[in-house]
């Protein structure tokens, strides 16, 4: 796919992972494990197994999309190449919504750890205004930010590991509690469908595409890296946080791994946990403002978000109007929302883009296929399966969502149907 104006190839291998874990990590290690736990209590170990597997099917597809289709938008593209613009639009319009409620929440994650009582809002604000600005001057501004954030999450999370298990609190007998199964299966299929929230990073790395250096070799190569990485980071820290605080205890908490910490012996430790937990959210948001700003420019390409927002910056080379109208959006968002609800609504949008997904690679032709058509079944299945056993108020939230967005599409062919009639 053309465009007049294009954005400049300027990632690495090194910065595409790098990407893909500020987002994973930071939106998950200290978000998922709450709900999951509550969902399925050490069944949340099989959860994540699950999650982990259904990732590795959509991660693969979305690679080997990624190979053939290397601009930016991710899915969105990819639907409308392989489906159509209906399904495209619904891929597109799930990740704008869903993930503009995610970015809105690690906003207020950041300002939870990072803010005194009374100040988290503005705090929050302050936060995407900050990173907006970044993104705006330039990807290798995005990607250098986002190195130092990982970096020092990661040294955050060793140190909450050593003294979770090196301060006296870490008891492997806990570990499995009432037993795995003990929550059933949908327990634990609610839990997998949970943490499936935090595996979808990846997806940034495929949404830069066309800022990728060698994209065929780059992006499949950066997304296998970064999912495996992450899923390492998050066995560990489910493991650790089970055996510190027990599956009640994991449940009971919005901040596992602060409470893990502090538990134990090693006090000094705690302070350094809450600062890791402000990076990571972040560097989540920092991602999920590029990854906004791609899908919405592509969108806008193709008429299905208004067209202003298709603008390229001359002189950085990203979609300037596109970032500038999500961070205001979602400052919006974080003045009036109350955003305890948003990684099951989050989930049910990303699940739907990774259904589409899916559905798309297995219509490749054996000449861009990577991998057998099988992966992309189990794939799109689980992703049917995950959405099922979401919470029912994610999924009415979803529904609604969809619903909206199908009619303001409707209305959008009806007054101007030559701009989007026609598929690419």
């Amino acid at each position: 796919m053309s465009s007049p104006q294009g954005l400049a190839r300027r990632l690495g291998t090194f910065d595409a992972v790098v990407i893909g874990l500020g987002s994973m990590i930071g939106a998950g290690v200290f978000a998922a494990f709450t709900p999951a736990a509550a969902a399925a209590g050490s069944g949340l170990l099989v959860g994540l197994a699950v999650a982990a597997l259904v990732a590795f099917c959509n991660a693969t597809s979305s690679a080997q999309l990624a190979a053939i289709y290397p601009t930016s938008g991710g899915t969105y593209i990819y639907g409308r190449e392989r489906l159509g613009p209906w399904p495209g639009y619904l891929a597109g319009w799930g990740f704008v919504i869903g993930k503009t409620a995610s970015a809105a929440a690690m906003a207020m994650t950041f300002a939870a750890y990072a803010a005194p009582a009374g100040w988290q809002r503005p705090v929050a604000i302050a936060a995407v205004i900050v990173l907006a600005a970044v993104n705006y001057h330039g990807v290798t501004r995005t990607a250098g930010l986002t190195r130092i954030l990982v970096i020092a999450v990661l040294a955050a999370l060793a140190i909450a590991m050593a003294a979770s298990w090196g301060g006296s609190v870490a008891n492997p007998a806990t570990v499995l509690g009432d037993g795995l199964l003990a929550h059933g299966a949908y327990g634990i299929l609610q839990s997998a469908g949970l943490m499936f929230f935090a595996f979808a990073g990846y997806a940034r790395i495929a949404t830069m595409g066309e800022e990728v250096r060698d994209p065929k070799r780059t992006i499949p190569r950066a997304i296998g890296i970064a999912l495996a990485v992450t899923v390492v980071v998050y066995a560990v820290i489910a493991v650790t946080i089970l055996a510190a605080l027990g599956p009640d205890g994991v449940a009971g908490t919005p901040t596992p791994l602060a409470a893990a910490v502090g538990a134990g012996s090693w006090a000094w430790a705690g302070p350094i946990v809450r600062i890791g937990a402000a990076l990571a959210a972040l560097g989540a948001l920092l991602a999920l403002i590029a990854g906004l700003g791609r899908t919405s420019l592509a969108m806008a390409r193709e008429h299905d978000l208004p067209h202003w927002l298709a603008a390229i910056h001359p002189r950085y080379k990203v979609p300037h109007r596109a970032e500038a109208t999500l961070a205001v959006v979602i400052c919006a968002v974080i003045s009036v929302a109350d955003l305890r609800g948003a990684i099951g609504f989050s989930s049910f949008g990303v699940l739907i883009y990774y259904l589409v997904a899916n559905i798309a690679a297995f219509t490749q032709p054996a000449t861009d296929r990577r991998y057998p058509k099988a992966i992309q079944v189990l794939g799109a299945l689980a992703c049917v399966v995950l959405i099922a056993t979401l919470p029912p108020l994610s999924v009415g939230l979803g529904i609604l969502m969809y619903v909206a967005g199908i009619i303001l599409r409707i209305i959008r062919l009806r007054k101007k149907p030559h701009a989007t009639i026609q598929s690419p």
